[in-house]
């Protein structure tokens, strides 16, 4: 999977948020913030191909979380970054 064209994480007033470019990406109803782990993965998923299992070694390589957490966060937070439009 991949993160949707058109999509820019951004440091907001100490927040990490999510901004669109282009029209068709554009809805106003809705701020996309990101917690620290959420902008982590953003960074390590944003312009290549990944996955699950990637994104779980990546915050097991770089957090002190057992294989289940990590697991259960990368589940999470891609079932809320699709369900938004965030993945091609």
């Amino acid at each position: 999977m991949r993160i949707k064209d058109g999509f820019e994480l951004r440091e907001i007033c100490g927040e990490n948020v999510i901004l669109s470019h282009g029209m068709e990406n554009i809805d106003f109803s809705k701020i996309i913030s990101l917690n620290e782990t959420a902008a982590f993965l953003w960074k390590e998923a944003v312009g290549k191909d990944f996955d699950e299992q990637s994104l779980s070694d990546a915050l097991l390589d770089a957090y002190d979380v057992d294989a289940e957490t990590a697991r259960k966060d990368v589940e999470r937070i891609l079932s809320a970054w699709r369900e938004i439009g965030l993945l091609a």
